[in-house]
C-alpha cells in the first residue's frame, strides 16, 4: 500500500488519487533567465522517479511541468543583454530541457509556458475580483489575504508570524501580507492589455492558472522544492481555493533542499552552521544553504563535462527527497565509485551469460514483476537464492511504497548487487560448464532480470554508460590484456613484487584490476 507525506497535514497518508487509476502531478519548473544549475535538477529527477514509479503501480498519470518566461529576474537579464526577453526565455529554456534530457528526465508530459496563458490568467484574476477576493489599486491587482481565513493552512503560520511583502508598492496595498496577482507595465517591460490597464502577471497566479487548465481545478500531487512551500504555494492555494470554491492538490510534497556539503550555505554563499544540523522539512535550518544561481553556482552543463548524468542522478536518489542534499563534486566523486560496482557486474553478466543486461526484456509494471517472480527458474536447487532475490525485491517496494524512499532503494541495490556476485562465484558460472551450470546461468539471469526490473522504476542502469573518448582508444584493450598477462605469469613464477608493482601502477592512474575464482581477472576504469 503506497503512503505519501503530505505536508499539508504533515502525516504520511495511504495514496488515493482524486479519479482512481490516474494521477494529476505537477511540479514548480523554473523562472528562465539563467543557465541551469544543480539545484535544478533536484526537483525534476525526484518527481520524474516518483512517476515512473507511480506508472509502474499500474497509475495513468500525467506530469506537468510550468516554464516561467515572464518575470522581474527575466526583464533585469533581457534589458543588461539588451535582447527580448523573449529570447532570453527561449534560450535558457533549450538549456534547461537539455540538461533535462541528459539526466534522463523524458516523462514529463507538458511543460506549460506563462506567457502562452495569459488570457486565461486575466479571466481568473477577474473571478476573484468579482468575488471580492482581489481588488485594483492604480493599475495593479492584489489579493486579499484577510478575505481567506485558512491562509497559512500549508506552511502552519499565522499573519501574526508572517513578515510580509512590502517595497515600492506597499503604500497601494491594503495590507502588507496582499500579493500582486497583476503588475502595471514599467516603461521599456514587455506587457499585456487587461481590464486594469496594460501589465504582465504576478508569479504566484501563473501556476494555479496552468496546473488548474491542464489538470483540473482539484488534482493529486502538487510538488516543489521546501522553499515554495511559502509564500508561492501558500498563494497557490489561497487563489486557487478562493476562485474555485474547492481544495486545489489533494497532496503536496515537498523536496528538500541542495546543500553546500558541510555546510549550510548556497554555493558561492558563506558558511552558516554544519549541514547536518539541517532538519528534514525544516525550511529555516535548509534555506539559509540552498544552493542557487544568486550565490555562485556554476551551470549544469559545465557540471556534465565532469561527471556522467547517471552519476548525478543515482547520487540525488540517494538521500531520502524530504531531506537536505549534501552537495560536493568530492562526493559526487565518491558516488560515482560507488556506481563502478554495478558497472563491473554487468560486465561479468555479459561474459558469463552472453546477454547484455541493458537488453534484459524486464518486467515493466508491478503486475507483470509479481508474475514473473512466480514464474523465474530460481527456485529448486537455487530455492534459497530465490528466497534472497524475492526478499530484495519486496524490501525495495516496501521502500518505495513508504513515500519513495529511494535511499532505502538503493541501500537495497547493493546488498541485491553482492548477492548476485557470490552467485557467480559459488557456482563458479566463469570456469564451469554442463547441465548443472546452464541451470545456474539461468537462474543468474532471472534474478538479473528482476534487478534491472527494480532500477527502471529509479530511471538507472536504462542503457549503456557512454565511455570516455579515452576508452574508447582501440589499442587501451590489448594493452591492457598483455599488462594482466604479465602479471600473471610474474605472479605463477612467484615474482608478486612484480605483480604487486603492476597492479598498483595501473590504481594509480584510476585502472582497477579484481582477481576472480579461476585465474580470471578483469579490469575497470575510474570515471
Amino acid at each position: 500500500m503506497l503512503r505519501v507525506y503530505n505536508t499539508l497535514t504533515r502525516t504520511k497518508e495511504t495514496f488515493e488519487p482524486v479519479v482512481p487509476g490516474k494521477v494529476g502531478m505537477y511540479l514548480c519548473g523554473p523562472t528562465v533567465y539563467k543557465p541551469s544549475h544543480i539545484g535544478h535538477m533536484v526537483g525534476p529527477t525526484i518527481f520524474d522517479t516518483i512517476k515512473r514509479y507511480l506508472v509502474y503501480s499500474g497509475y495513468d498519470v500525467t506530469w506537468v511541468v510550468n516554464i516561467t518566461d515572464v518575470d522581474d529576474k527575466l526583464i533585469a537579464e533581457s534589458q543588461a543583454r539588451g535582447v527580448p526577453m523573449s529570447e532570453v526565455a527561449e534560450e535558457m529554456t533549450a538549456d534547461y530541457k537539455n540538461n533535462l534530457k541528459a539526466m534522463g528526465v523524458d516523462s514529463i508530459d507538458v511543460f506549460p509556458k506563462a506567457t502562452e496563458y495569459i488570457g486565461k490568467i486575466i479571466e481568473f484574476i477577474s473571478k476573484l475580483v468579482d468575488k471580492g477576493f482581489a481588488y485594483e489599486s492604480d493599475g495593479d491587482v492584489y489579493f486579499e489575504v484577510a478575505k481567506f481565513p485558512e491562509y497559512g493552512k500549508l506552511s502552519n503560520r499565522t499573519l501574526d508570524q508572517m513578515s510580509g511583502e512590502g517595497g515600492g508598492t506597499a503604500d497601494r496595498k491594503r495590507s502588507n501580507f496582499d500579493f500582486a496577482l497583476w503588475k502595471s507595465a514599467k516603461p521599456g517591460e514587455p506587457s499585456w492589455d487587461s481590464p486594469w490597464g496594460k501589465g504582465r502577471p504576478g508569479w504566484h497566479i501563473e501556476c494555479s492558472v496552468m496546473s488548474g487548465s491542464i489538470l483540473g481545478e482539484t488534482f493529486d500531487i502538487h510538488g516543489g522544492g521546501l522553499d515554495l512551500q511559502f509564500p508561492h504555494h501558500e498563494n497557490e492555494i489561497a487563489q486557487s481555493e478562493a476562485c474555485h470554491g474547492k481544495c486545489m492538490a489533494k497532496y503536496w510534497m515537498h523536496n528538500g533542499l541542495m546543500q553546500a556539503s558541510n555546510q549550510v550555505g548556497k554555493v558561492g554563499g558563506r558558511k552558516t552552521r554544519d549541514a547536518e544540523e539541517a532538519k528534514e522539512g525544516d525550511y529555516a535550518s535548509q534555506e539559509a544553504g540552498k544552493i542557487s544561481k544568486s550565490k555562485g553556482a556554476s551551470a549544469f552543463r559545465d557540471l556534465l563535462k565532469k561527471f556522467k548524468p547517471e552519476n548525478i542522478r543515482f547520487f540525488l536518489l540517494s538521500t531520502h527527497y524530504r531531506r537536505p542534499i549534501d552537495y560536493s563534486e568530492e562526493r559526487l566523486a565518491e558516488v560515482g565509485k560507488g556506481l563502478e560496482a554495478f558497472y563491473r557486474y554487468f560486465k561479468r553478466f555479459e561474459s558469463v551469460s552472453g546477454q547484455s543486461f541493458y537488453e534484459l526484456d524486464a518486467p515493466k509494471t508491478r503486475a507483470e514483476g509479481d508474475v514473473y517472480e512466480q514464474s523465474a527458474p530460481i527456485d529448486g536447487a537455487f530455492a534459497e537464492f530465490g528466497t534472497q532475490v524475492k526478499g530484495f525485491r519486496a524490501k525495495f517496494l516496501d521502500a518505495m511504497d513508504d513515500d519513495f524512499n529511494t535511499a532505502g532503494g538503493v541501500a537495497v541495490f547493493f546488498d541485491y548487487l553482492r548477492a548476485l556476485n557470490r552467485f557467480v562465484e559459488a557456482n563458479a558460472l566463469e570456469t564451469k560448464t554442463g547441465a548443472e551450470t546452464e541451470s545456474a546461468r539461468a537462474a543468474l539471469v532471472a534474478a538479473t532480470t528482476v534487478f534491472k526490473e527494480l532500477t527502471l522504476t529509479l530511471g538507472l542502469f536504462r542503457q549503456p554508460v557512454e565511455e570516455d573518448a579515452q576508452q574508447d582508444d582501440s589499442l587501451v584493450e590489448p594493452l591492457m590484456n598483455l599488462l594482466i598477462e604479465l602479471r600473471k605469469n610474474a605472479k605463477k613464477n612467484k615474482d608478486f613484487a612484480t605483480a604487486d608493482a603492476i597492479r598498483n601502477s595501473l590504481k594509480e592512474i584510476g585502472v582497477t584490476l579484481e582477481d576472480r575464482p579461476g585465474g580470471v581477472c578483469v579490469w575497470t576504469r575510474e570515471n
